[in-house]
Protein backbone atom coordinates (compact mmCIF):
# COMPACT_ATOMS: atom_id res chain seq x y z
CA UNK A 1 0.00 0.00 0.00
CA UNK A 2 1.12 3.50 -0.72
CA UNK A 3 0.93 6.34 1.77
CA UNK A 4 4.03 8.38 0.97
CA UNK A 5 2.53 11.54 2.42
CA UNK A 6 3.11 10.42 6.01
CA UNK A 7 6.87 10.24 5.88
CA UNK A 8 8.24 11.13 9.30
CA UNK A 9 10.82 13.88 9.35
CA UNK A 10 12.25 12.53 12.58
CA UNK A 11 15.37 10.67 13.63
CA UNK A 12 14.82 7.05 14.60
CA UNK A 13 16.12 7.65 18.10
CA UNK A 14 13.47 10.30 18.79
CA UNK A 15 10.48 8.28 17.59
CA UNK A 16 11.30 4.77 18.74
CA UNK A 17 11.59 3.66 22.34
CA UNK A 18 11.95 -0.06 21.63
CA UNK A 19 11.69 -2.88 19.15
CA UNK A 20 10.66 -5.73 20.93
CA UNK A 21 5.46 -12.58 1.21
CA UNK A 22 -0.22 -18.71 -5.33
CA UNK A 23 3.11 -20.51 -5.60
CA UNK A 24 2.53 -22.35 -8.91
CA UNK A 25 3.40 -25.93 -9.75
CA UNK A 26 6.90 -24.95 -10.79
CA UNK A 27 7.53 -23.26 -7.44
CA UNK A 28 6.25 -26.33 -5.61
CA UNK A 29 8.68 -28.48 -7.55
CA UNK A 30 11.55 -26.18 -6.64
CA UNK A 31 10.74 -26.47 -2.95
CA UNK A 32 10.33 -30.22 -3.20
CA UNK A 33 13.83 -30.42 -4.65
CA UNK A 34 15.24 -29.46 -1.24
CA UNK A 35 16.12 -32.61 0.70
CA UNK A 36 14.83 -31.72 4.14
CA UNK A 37 15.74 -35.23 5.36
CA UNK A 38 19.34 -34.09 5.52
CA UNK A 39 18.52 -31.09 7.70
CA UNK A 40 19.67 -31.17 11.35
CA UNK A 41 16.99 -32.28 13.81
CA UNK A 42 16.45 -28.77 15.19
CA UNK A 43 16.25 -27.27 11.71
CA UNK A 44 13.75 -29.96 10.68
CA UNK A 45 11.69 -29.12 13.76
CA UNK A 46 11.71 -25.51 12.56
CA UNK A 47 10.46 -26.66 9.15
CA UNK A 48 7.60 -28.47 10.89
CA UNK A 49 6.74 -25.37 12.92
CA UNK A 50 6.79 -23.30 9.74
CA UNK A 51 4.34 -25.70 8.09
CA UNK A 52 2.02 -25.44 11.10
CA UNK A 53 2.33 -21.65 11.06
CA UNK A 54 1.39 -21.60 7.36
CA UNK A 55 -1.80 -23.60 7.95
CA UNK A 56 -2.60 -21.50 11.01
CA UNK A 57 -2.21 -18.24 9.07
CA UNK A 58 -4.41 -19.47 6.24
CA UNK A 59 -7.12 -20.41 8.73
CA UNK A 60 -6.93 -17.02 10.46
CA UNK A 61 -7.35 -15.45 7.04
CA UNK A 62 -10.80 -17.02 6.73
CA UNK A 63 -11.98 -14.89 9.66
CA UNK A 64 -10.92 -11.47 8.34
CA UNK A 65 -11.00 -10.17 4.78
CA UNK A 66 -7.62 -8.71 3.87
CA UNK A 67 -5.72 -10.43 6.67
CA UNK A 68 -3.71 -12.37 4.09
CA UNK A 69 -2.07 -9.89 1.76
CA UNK A 70 -0.44 -12.54 -0.46
CA UNK A 71 -0.30 -16.32 -0.75
CA UNK A 72 1.50 -18.27 -3.44
CA UNK A 73 2.01 -21.65 -1.78
CA UNK A 74 0.39 -24.95 -2.65
CA UNK A 75 -3.26 -24.27 -3.62
CA UNK A 76 -4.52 -27.39 -1.84
CA UNK A 77 -3.32 -26.03 1.51
CA UNK A 78 -5.42 -22.91 1.11
CA UNK A 79 -8.39 -24.96 -0.07
CA UNK A 80 -8.15 -27.20 2.98
CA UNK A 81 -7.84 -24.27 5.37
CA UNK A 82 -10.88 -22.56 3.87
CA UNK A 83 -12.91 -25.78 3.90
CA UNK A 84 -12.50 -26.45 7.60
CA UNK A 85 -11.09 -23.51 9.56
CA UNK A 86 -10.97 -23.70 13.33
CA UNK A 87 -12.85 -21.03 15.27
CA UNK A 88 -11.04 -17.98 16.62
CA UNK A 89 -10.65 -19.12 20.25
CA UNK A 90 -9.18 -22.43 19.08
CA UNK A 91 -6.82 -20.63 16.71
CA UNK A 92 -5.74 -18.30 19.50
CA UNK A 93 -4.86 -21.25 21.73
CA UNK A 94 -3.06 -22.94 18.82
CA UNK A 95 -1.05 -19.78 18.20
CA UNK A 96 0.12 -19.71 21.80
CA UNK A 97 0.93 -23.41 21.78
CA UNK A 98 2.97 -23.03 18.60
CA UNK A 99 4.87 -20.10 20.13
CA UNK A 100 5.84 -22.25 23.12
CA UNK A 101 6.93 -25.06 20.78
CA UNK A 102 8.98 -22.58 18.78
CA UNK A 103 10.69 -21.24 21.89
CA UNK A 104 11.77 -24.74 22.86
CA UNK A 105 13.10 -25.48 19.38
CA UNK A 106 14.89 -22.14 19.09
CA UNK A 107 17.12 -22.96 22.05
CA UNK A 108 18.69 -25.80 20.04
CA UNK A 109 19.43 -23.71 16.94
CA UNK A 110 23.07 -22.90 16.24
CA UNK A 111 22.98 -21.50 12.70
CA UNK A 112 22.61 -17.69 12.82
CA UNK A 113 20.20 -17.63 9.89
CA UNK A 114 18.05 -20.34 11.52
CA UNK A 115 17.97 -18.18 14.63
CA UNK A 116 16.79 -15.22 12.57
CA UNK A 117 14.14 -17.45 10.97
CA UNK A 118 12.91 -18.48 14.42
CA UNK A 119 12.84 -14.87 15.61
CA UNK A 120 10.82 -13.93 12.53
CA UNK A 121 8.30 -16.71 13.19
CA UNK A 122 8.03 -15.71 16.85
CA UNK A 123 7.25 -12.09 15.96
CA UNK A 124 4.72 -13.15 13.33
CA UNK A 125 3.01 -15.42 15.86
CA UNK A 126 2.79 -12.61 18.43
CA UNK A 127 1.13 -10.44 15.81
CA UNK A 128 -1.27 -13.28 14.94
CA UNK A 129 -2.16 -13.69 18.61
CA UNK A 130 -2.83 -9.96 18.88
CA UNK A 131 -4.96 -9.80 15.75
CA UNK A 132 -7.04 -12.79 16.89
CA UNK A 133 -7.62 -11.03 20.21
CA UNK A 134 -8.71 -7.92 18.32
CA UNK A 135 -11.09 -10.01 16.19
CA UNK A 136 -12.63 -11.20 19.46
CA UNK A 137 -13.16 -7.64 20.70
CA UNK A 138 -9.98 -6.75 22.60
CA UNK A 139 -8.86 -3.19 22.04
CA UNK A 140 -5.34 -1.99 22.71
CA UNK A 141 -4.05 1.54 23.06
CA UNK A 142 -2.56 2.78 19.78
CA UNK A 143 1.07 2.38 20.84
CA UNK A 144 0.47 -1.06 22.39
CA UNK A 145 -1.37 -2.27 19.28
CA UNK A 146 1.38 -1.01 17.01
CA UNK A 147 4.09 -2.68 19.07
CA UNK A 148 2.30 -6.03 19.30
CA UNK A 149 1.37 -6.13 15.60
CA UNK A 150 4.36 -4.51 13.93
CA UNK A 151 7.23 -4.87 16.37
CA UNK A 152 7.87 -1.20 17.17
CA UNK A 153 6.55 1.21 19.75
CA UNK A 154 6.12 4.71 18.28
CA UNK A 155 6.81 7.82 20.33
CA UNK A 156 4.75 10.55 18.71
CA UNK A 157 5.20 14.32 18.77
CA UNK A 158 2.38 16.68 19.78
CA UNK A 159 0.55 18.35 16.90
CA UNK A 160 1.70 21.79 18.01
CA UNK A 161 5.28 20.81 17.18
CA UNK A 162 4.34 20.79 13.48
CA UNK A 163 3.19 24.42 13.46
CA UNK A 164 6.68 25.58 12.50
CA UNK A 165 6.48 23.44 9.37
CA UNK A 166 3.10 24.97 8.51
CA UNK A 167 4.83 28.35 8.62
CA UNK A 168 7.45 27.11 6.13
CA UNK A 169 4.68 26.03 3.75
CA UNK A 170 2.90 29.34 4.24
CA UNK A 171 5.97 31.17 2.96
CA UNK A 172 5.88 29.13 -0.26
CA UNK A 173 2.15 29.58 -0.91
CA UNK A 174 1.25 33.07 0.39
CA UNK A 175 -2.21 34.55 0.01
CA UNK A 176 -5.63 34.73 1.60
CA UNK A 177 -7.87 31.91 2.78
CA UNK A 178 -7.03 28.60 4.50
CA UNK A 179 -3.50 27.34 3.85
CA UNK A 180 -4.76 23.88 2.85
CA UNK A 181 -7.01 25.43 0.20
CA UNK A 182 -4.11 27.42 -1.26
CA UNK A 183 -1.83 24.39 -1.29
CA UNK A 184 -4.47 22.22 -2.97
CA UNK A 185 -5.15 24.90 -5.61
CA UNK A 186 -1.43 25.20 -6.39
CA UNK A 187 -0.87 21.44 -6.61
CA UNK A 188 -3.99 20.91 -8.74
CA UNK A 189 -2.07 22.51 -11.64
CA UNK A 190 0.12 19.39 -11.59
CA UNK A 191 -2.71 16.89 -11.98
CA UNK A 192 -2.19 14.16 -14.60
CA UNK A 193 -5.06 14.15 -17.12
CA UNK A 194 -6.94 10.84 -17.01
CA UNK A 195 -6.19 10.11 -20.67
CA UNK A 196 -2.45 10.42 -19.91
CA UNK A 197 -2.35 8.28 -16.75
CA UNK A 198 -1.43 5.00 -18.43
CA UNK A 199 1.42 6.52 -20.44
CA UNK A 200 2.82 8.47 -17.51
CA UNK A 201 2.71 5.52 -15.13
CA UNK A 202 4.18 3.11 -17.68
CA UNK A 203 7.17 5.39 -18.16
CA UNK A 204 7.52 6.15 -14.45
CA UNK A 205 7.50 2.48 -13.44
CA UNK A 206 9.99 1.67 -16.22
CA UNK A 207 12.33 4.32 -14.81
CA UNK A 208 11.96 2.89 -11.31
CA UNK A 209 12.64 -0.63 -12.59
CA UNK A 210 15.69 0.42 -14.58
CA UNK A 211 17.33 2.13 -11.63
CA UNK A 212 16.62 -0.84 -9.35
CA UNK A 213 17.74 -3.48 -11.85
CA UNK A 214 21.10 -1.75 -12.14
CA UNK A 215 21.78 -2.76 -8.54
CA UNK A 216 19.54 -5.73 -7.63
CA UNK A 217 19.24 -8.78 -9.96
CA UNK A 218 15.70 -9.83 -10.82
CA UNK A 219 14.25 -13.05 -12.26
CA UNK A 220 14.07 -12.87 -16.06
CA UNK A 221 10.37 -13.77 -16.12
CA UNK A 222 9.23 -11.21 -13.53
CA UNK A 223 6.28 -9.02 -14.51
CA UNK A 224 3.37 -6.95 -13.26
CA UNK A 225 -0.02 -5.76 -14.52
CA UNK A 226 -1.14 -2.19 -13.87
CA UNK A 227 -4.84 -1.43 -13.29
CA UNK A 228 -6.70 1.76 -12.37
CA UNK A 229 -9.49 1.28 -9.82
CA UNK A 230 -11.95 3.24 -7.65
CA UNK A 231 -13.62 2.91 -4.28
CA UNK A 232 -10.51 2.40 -2.15
CA UNK A 233 -9.11 4.08 0.98
CA UNK A 234 -5.54 3.84 -0.37
CA UNK A 235 -3.83 5.48 -3.35
CA UNK A 236 -2.00 2.38 -4.58
CA UNK A 237 -1.75 -1.34 -3.77
CA UNK A 238 0.43 -4.25 -4.85
CA UNK A 239 -1.19 -7.68 -4.92
CA UNK A 240 1.65 -10.16 -5.28
CA UNK A 241 0.51 -13.21 -7.24
CA UNK A 242 3.55 -15.46 -6.96
CA UNK A 243 5.82 -16.72 -9.75
CA UNK A 244 7.38 -13.22 -9.76
CA UNK A 245 4.17 -11.49 -10.90
CA UNK A 246 2.16 -8.67 -9.28
CA UNK A 247 -1.08 -6.83 -9.87
CA UNK A 248 -0.50 -3.14 -9.14
CA UNK A 249 -3.64 -1.07 -8.65
CA UNK A 250 -3.84 2.73 -8.62
CA UNK A 251 -6.89 4.39 -7.09
CA UNK A 252 -8.42 7.17 -9.21
CA UNK A 253 -11.14 8.29 -6.77
CA UNK A 254 -9.26 11.58 -6.48
CA UNK A 255 -7.24 13.37 -9.16
CA UNK A 256 -3.71 11.95 -9.38
CA UNK A 257 -0.90 14.44 -9.28
CA UNK A 258 2.43 14.13 -11.02
CA UNK A 259 4.36 13.51 -7.81
CA UNK A 260 2.51 10.21 -7.39
CA UNK A 261 3.89 8.64 -10.56
CA UNK A 262 7.45 7.96 -9.44
CA UNK A 263 6.35 7.54 -5.84
CA UNK A 264 3.86 4.81 -6.70
CA UNK A 265 6.14 3.29 -9.33
CA UNK A 266 8.89 2.81 -6.79
CA UNK A 267 6.71 2.02 -3.77
CA UNK A 268 4.41 -0.55 -5.38
CA UNK A 269 6.94 -1.78 -7.93
CA UNK A 270 10.70 -1.25 -7.87
CA UNK A 271 12.45 -1.35 -5.45
CA UNK A 272 9.26 -1.59 -3.38
CA UNK A 273 6.63 -4.27 -2.84
CA UNK A 274 6.96 -6.13 -6.15
CA UNK A 275 10.72 -6.45 -5.80
CA UNK A 276 10.63 -7.40 -2.12
CA UNK A 277 8.07 -10.15 -2.69
CA UNK A 278 10.03 -11.46 -5.67
CA UNK A 279 13.24 -11.67 -3.66
CA UNK A 280 11.52 -13.41 -0.73
CA UNK A 281 10.01 -15.96 -3.12
CA UNK A 282 13.29 -16.43 -4.96
CA UNK A 283 15.70 -16.51 -2.02
CA UNK A 284 13.67 -17.94 0.85
CA UNK A 285 10.81 -19.98 -0.61
CA UNK A 286 12.42 -21.45 -3.72
CA UNK A 287 16.07 -21.64 -2.71
CA UNK A 288 15.65 -22.51 0.99
CA UNK A 289 12.22 -24.10 1.08
CA UNK A 290 10.99 -21.80 3.87
CA UNK A 291 7.27 -22.18 3.26
CA UNK A 292 6.26 -19.59 5.86
CA UNK A 293 7.31 -16.87 3.41
CA UNK A 294 4.76 -18.05 0.85
CA UNK A 295 2.10 -16.33 2.96
CA UNK A 296 2.10 -12.68 4.01
CA UNK A 297 -0.27 -11.70 6.85
CA UNK A 298 -0.84 -7.97 6.56
CA UNK A 299 -0.94 -7.26 10.27
CA UNK A 300 2.57 -8.37 11.16
CA UNK A 301 6.13 -7.00 11.50
CA UNK A 302 6.64 -8.03 7.89
CA UNK A 303 4.58 -4.97 6.95
CA UNK A 304 6.92 -2.49 8.61
CA UNK A 305 9.78 -3.88 6.54
CA UNK A 306 7.62 -3.89 3.40
CA UNK A 307 6.32 -0.34 3.75
CA UNK A 308 9.58 1.04 5.10
CA UNK A 309 11.69 -0.32 2.25
CA UNK A 310 9.04 0.69 -0.29
CA UNK A 311 8.96 4.30 0.92
CA UNK A 312 12.71 4.60 1.34
CA UNK A 313 13.16 2.99 -2.08
CA UNK A 314 11.83 6.17 -3.71
CA UNK A 315 14.75 8.24 -2.47
CA UNK A 316 17.21 5.39 -3.00
CA UNK A 317 16.23 5.09 -6.66
CA UNK A 318 15.96 8.86 -7.21
CA UNK A 319 18.44 10.58 -4.90
CA UNK A 320 18.87 14.30 -4.51
CA UNK A 321 17.72 16.26 -7.59
CA UNK A 322 17.25 13.26 -9.90
CA UNK A 323 13.56 12.81 -9.03
CA UNK A 324 12.74 16.45 -9.85
CA UNK A 325 14.82 16.23 -13.03
CA UNK A 326 12.95 13.12 -14.19
CA UNK A 327 9.60 14.74 -13.47
CA UNK A 328 10.56 17.99 -15.18
CA UNK A 329 12.31 16.54 -18.24
CA UNK A 330 10.31 13.34 -18.84
CA UNK A 331 7.00 13.06 -17.00
CA UNK A 332 5.64 16.62 -17.21
CA UNK A 333 5.95 16.80 -21.00
CA UNK A 334 4.39 13.33 -21.25
CA UNK A 335 1.51 14.40 -19.00
CA UNK A 336 1.17 17.68 -20.93
CA UNK A 337 1.73 19.63 -17.71
CA UNK A 338 3.41 23.01 -18.02
CA UNK A 339 6.94 22.83 -16.68
CA UNK A 340 7.40 25.45 -13.92
CA UNK A 341 10.03 28.13 -14.36
CA UNK A 342 11.40 27.71 -10.84
CA UNK A 343 11.74 25.04 -8.14
CA UNK A 344 8.84 26.16 -5.93
CA UNK A 345 6.79 23.04 -6.76
CA UNK A 346 9.52 20.72 -5.48
CA UNK A 347 10.31 22.95 -2.53
CA UNK A 348 6.65 22.82 -1.53
CA UNK A 349 6.53 19.02 -1.73
CA UNK A 350 9.61 18.82 0.47
CA UNK A 351 8.14 21.20 3.01
CA UNK A 352 4.90 19.20 3.14
CA UNK A 353 6.88 16.03 3.87
CA UNK A 354 8.05 17.57 7.15
CA UNK A 355 4.40 17.51 8.31
CA UNK A 356 4.04 13.78 7.78
CA UNK A 357 4.43 12.78 11.41
CA UNK A 358 1.24 14.64 12.25
CA UNK A 359 -0.63 11.87 10.44
CA UNK A 360 0.36 9.42 13.13
CA UNK A 361 -0.44 11.70 16.04
CA UNK A 362 -3.92 12.33 14.60
CA UNK A 363 -4.43 8.58 14.12
CA UNK A 364 -3.32 7.88 17.69
CA UNK A 365 -5.67 10.49 19.16
CA UNK A 366 -8.56 9.29 17.00
CA UNK A 367 -8.12 5.56 17.67
CA UNK A 368 -7.56 6.14 21.38
CA UNK A 369 -10.81 8.13 21.59
CA UNK A 370 -9.21 11.46 22.42
CA UNK A 371 -10.84 13.10 19.37
CA UNK A 372 -13.86 12.18 17.27
CA UNK A 373 -13.94 11.55 13.51
CA UNK A 374 -14.94 15.07 12.42
CA UNK A 375 -12.07 16.46 14.48
CA UNK A 376 -9.67 13.94 12.94
CA UNK A 377 -10.80 15.06 9.47
CA UNK A 378 -10.40 18.72 10.41
CA UNK A 379 -6.91 18.19 11.84
CA UNK A 380 -5.92 16.16 8.79
CA UNK A 381 -6.93 19.06 6.55
CA UNK A 382 -4.92 21.47 8.66
CA UNK A 383 -1.71 19.53 9.16
CA UNK A 384 -1.54 17.44 5.98
CA UNK A 385 -2.77 20.40 3.92
CA UNK A 386 -5.37 18.49 1.94
CA UNK A 387 -8.92 19.02 0.72
CA UNK A 388 -11.92 17.73 2.71
CA UNK A 389 -12.21 14.75 0.31
CA UNK A 390 -8.55 13.82 0.71
CA UNK A 391 -8.84 14.23 4.48
CA UNK A 392 -11.88 11.94 4.52
CA UNK A 393 -9.94 9.34 2.52
CA UNK A 394 -7.03 9.57 4.96
CA UNK A 395 -9.24 9.03 8.01
CA UNK A 396 -11.04 6.19 6.20
CA UNK A 397 -7.65 4.52 5.85
CA UNK A 398 -7.18 4.81 9.60
CA UNK A 399 -10.68 3.41 10.17
CA UNK A 400 -9.80 0.37 8.05
CA UNK A 401 -6.17 -0.28 8.91
CA UNK A 402 -5.77 1.34 12.35
CA UNK A 403 -2.19 1.40 13.65
CA UNK A 404 -0.88 0.07 10.31
CA UNK A 405 -0.22 3.73 9.51
CA UNK A 406 3.02 3.64 11.53
CA UNK A 407 4.68 1.36 8.98
CA UNK A 408 5.15 4.08 6.38
CA UNK A 409 6.90 6.94 8.11
CA UNK A 410 8.43 5.05 11.00
CA UNK A 411 9.41 2.15 8.75
CA UNK A 412 11.00 4.52 6.27
CA UNK A 413 12.95 6.31 8.98
CA UNK A 414 14.28 3.03 10.38
CA UNK A 415 15.23 1.65 6.95
CA UNK A 416 16.91 4.91 6.02
CA UNK A 417 18.96 4.97 9.22
CA UNK A 418 20.02 1.33 8.69
CA UNK A 419 20.93 1.66 5.02
CA UNK A 420 22.71 4.98 5.39
CA UNK A 421 24.55 4.25 8.66
CA UNK A 422 28.19 5.32 8.42
CA UNK A 423 27.74 7.32 5.20
CA UNK A 424 28.22 4.38 2.80
CA UNK A 425 28.70 4.58 -0.97
CA UNK A 426 25.64 4.35 -3.23
CA UNK A 427 26.62 0.79 -4.20
CA UNK A 428 26.82 -0.20 -0.53
CA UNK A 429 23.44 1.38 0.16
CA UNK A 430 21.90 -0.74 -2.60
CA UNK A 431 23.70 -3.83 -1.26
CA UNK A 432 22.18 -3.25 2.16
CA UNK A 433 18.75 -2.73 0.64
CA UNK A 434 19.06 -6.00 -1.32
CA UNK A 435 19.95 -7.81 1.89
CA UNK A 436 16.94 -6.39 3.74
CA UNK A 437 14.49 -7.62 1.11
CA UNK A 438 16.08 -11.07 0.70
CA UNK A 439 16.34 -12.24 4.31
CA UNK A 440 13.98 -12.85 7.29
CA UNK A 441 14.25 -9.24 8.45
CA UNK A 442 12.53 -7.85 11.55
CA UNK A 443 12.26 -4.22 12.69
CA UNK A 444 14.77 -4.95 15.47
CA UNK A 445 17.32 -5.99 12.81
CA UNK A 446 17.27 -2.42 11.49
CA UNK A 447 18.78 -1.24 14.75
CA UNK A 448 21.86 -3.47 14.47
CA UNK A 449 25.00 -2.76 12.50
Amino acid sequence: MMLRSITLALAVASILSGCAASQNARGTADVAAIDVRRAPASAQALNDIAATYLRLTLEIGTHEAGYIDAYYGRPELKTAAEAAPRDKPTLLAATRDLTARLNTTARRLSDPLDRRRAAFLRAQLRAAETRLMMMEGTRFAFADEAERLFGVRPQLKPLASYDQHLAAVEALVPGDGPLATRVEAYLDAFTIPKDRLQKVFDVAIARCRGRSLAHIPMPEDESFRLAFVTGKSWSGYNYYQGAYHSLIQVNTDLPIRLSRALDLGCHEGYPGHHLLNMKLEEKLVKERGWTEFSVYPLYSPQSLIAEGTANYGIDLAFPEASKAETERDVLMPLAEIAVPSDDRYWQLLKAIEALGGARLTIAQQYLDGVIDRPTAVQLTQKYLLVSPKRAQQSVSFTDQYRSYVINYGLGEAMVRAHVERGKPSRDEMWRRMAKLVSEPTLPADLLTK
